[in-house]
Formats: C-alpha cells, sequence, structure tokens
C-alpha cells in the first residue's frame, strides 16, 4: 500500500491520480496523471503510461508498455495486452494539437492482443478479440474476433464453428428442417428437382418457409471484408437463402450463438424475432435473398447488442 491509499503502487512507480480503485495494483516505471480515473482491481503493469483525459473501469489489465492518452475510455473486465497502441489525433503533427481528442471506446470484456493498433474515435465492442499486431482502422462490432491490416473480422466468439453444422445437416428430420442450438432458428433443406435441363428449387410459405411473408429483399455485391446485419427484431421473421455464391451467417439468442454457411439456393435459415443475426465472408458473386413477415419498420429493429441482451432476459 502506498501511505492510507487502499491500492498499491510500486516505489519505483509515479501515480499522480487520487482517483484510483480499490484493490489496484501500479508496477514499476508506470506513470499515472493526475486527471486519469482507474476502477478497483486494475492491474498497471510495468512501463504504462495513462494521461489525464482517460477513464478506466473495474477489473482492468494493462500489460507492460501500453500508453493510454487522452480521450480513451476502457470499461469494465478489459484485457489491453503488451505493447498495444492507441492513437488520438488522426492527424498530427508536432506542438499542435486539436481542440478535443477524438474519443476512443473499449466497451466491457474486449481483449486487444499485443501491438495491435487502434485509430483514433473508433469502439471496440463488448467482448471483442484484437489479434496480435492487427491494425484497427473502424469500429468493431460486439464479439467479432479480428485479425490483419488492416482489421477483417474472421470469426465471432463462443459461436458454434460452420464446420460443425455439416454433419448436424445429416440428421434434419424428413421435412428437412434442422432445430438449431439457438433459440427458434432453424436450418432448412427444400426440395431439389434436378435433371439434365438444370436443377430447380421451391418453398412455400407458410409451411416449408415457416410463416407468411410481406417483404422481401436482395443483397448483393457486398465486398468480403464488409459485414451486415448486426442487429434483431422486436417481432419480423427472417428466412435467409443465398441464391448464388456463399454467406456466413451467425444467429445469437443472447445465450448460444452458432455459425451457418448459406451455400446452396435450396438450403435457408430461419431467424425468429429477438435473434441477433450477422451476416459476413460473403463470396465474390454472393447474391443473399431475405424474405421478411413484416413491412420494413425502423421501430422495429434493435441495433444495440447490450440492449438485445437486456430485452431477452
Amino acid at each position: 500500500m502506498s501511505g492510507n491509499r487502499n491500492f498499491f503502487v510500486h516505489s519505483h512507480a509515479l501515480c499522480e491520480s487520487e482517483k484510483i480503485g480499490q484493490d489496484s495494483r501500479v508496477w514499476a516505471f508506470a506513470h499515472i496523471l493526475p486527471g486519469a480515473t482507474l476502477g478497483r482491481e486494475c492491474n498497471v503493469c510495468d512501463n504504462v503510461f495513462i494521461e489525464n483525459d482517460v477513464i478506466i473501469g473495474d477489473r482492468v489489465t494493462l500489460k507492460c508498455g501500453v500508453q493510454v492518452w487522452d480521450g480513451i475510455t476502457i470499461e469494465d473486465d478489459v484485457f489491453i495486452g503488451p505493447n498495444a497502441t492507441f492513437t488520438n489525433d488522426i492527424f498530427p503533427r508536432s506542438k499542435v494539437y486539436p481542440q478535443t481528442f477524438a474519443r476512443t471506446i473499449i466497451r466491457k470484456g474486449a481483449s486487444l492482443g499485443a501491438n495491435c493498433t487502434i485509430l483514433p474515435g473508433l469502439t471496440i465492442g463488448t467482448n471483442a478479440m484484437i489479434g496480435a499486431g492487427a491494425v484497427v482502422t473502424r469500429s468493431i462490432p460486439p464479439n467479432a474476433i479480428v485479425v490483419g491490416n488492416p482489421a477483417k473480422i474472421i470469426g465471432y466468439v463462443d459461436a458454434k464453428p460452420a464446420s460443425a453444422n455439416v454433419e448436424a445437416e445429416q440428421k434434419a428430420d424428413e421435412t428437412g428442417v434442422l432445430e438449431t442450438s439457438v433459440k427458434g432458428v432453424t436450418l432448412h433443406t427444400m426440395k431439389e428437382v434436378a435433371d439434365i435441363r438444370g436443377s430447380l428449387s421451391a418453398g412455400e410459405f407458410d409451411r416449408s418457409i415457416p410463416f407468411k411473408t410481406e417483404r422481401y429483399f436482395l443483397v448483393y455485391d457486398v465486398p468480403t471484408a464488409e459485414t451486415r446485419g448486426e442487429h434483431a427484431h422486436r417481432e419480423c421473421h427472417q428466412f435467409l437463402v443465398a441464391v448464388k455464391g456463399s454467406v456466413h451467417v451467425v444467429a445469437d439468442d443472447g445465450v448460444n450463438r452458432e455459425e451457418f454457411v448459406l451455400d446452396r439456393p435450396n438450403k435457408g435459415i430461419h431467424l425468429p424475432p429477438m435473434t441477433w443475426g450477422i451476416q459476413y465472408r460473403y463470396s465474390q458473386d454472393a447474391v443473399l435473398m431475405v424474405f421478411a413477415s413484416h413491412y420494413y419498420d425502423a421501430a422495429d429493429y434493435v441495433r444495440n447488442y447490450d440492449e438485445f441482451k437486456s430485452l431477452v432476459r
């Protein structure tokens, strides 16, 4: 302990802030400026620098060699790996300072790998995983796993992998419907007729497609690096079919998360209301057709993952 304070500061550290939470630990050669706020049970390792306009939540780990500049908020339970680099000025010049620094927010439970770089003004979503050495140039959605320069999404945390569904599809019942681990989400294999003239696949609304439809839309010409969806619906059902190419679909009920590959025109997935849906890894020729049970209504969308989690509880 240092004086009567209920947090630990190593004798070779310089902690100028008194806004340090109980049971936090600040190790050798770390420097925390007076305006910074640090929560409970944090671990600030050697050679960490924390500037003034910084808010850090509870149980945050800052490994060696991290600098946290003005304009950065780090929420609870975040891990920052060794030498991870934050920036706060898009166009830096020596002795030229912006009026305000763009706010960078690292949401609860996120992990930033060693030597990654986070550009200013971005949000790293809840529970996201940033790979070692990644250069993050855009905000990252909740639960996403990103790697590379520029960072691209390669998967989602705790999602049952798409490869696990191949064997499971063989267990579908005689109607071609497969129950999944995600509440209400079903994978469908529609009837297919093939001969020398070509192939035909057909589905019937309220039968093979389990609801009546009021609307359809097509998604195409999506760059392979882009992610779509990232929302839930309060009342609307959706049924997705990749009529050309392939698309990866992640379905999430707030407890279970599973990934699927739509890669045949006779294969579809039903996403009921209050299912968080994500579509990504579009092939270059992908055309995704979506049938919806309701007309478009902006109020039916839930676009914030934390709000979705709260609603499904």
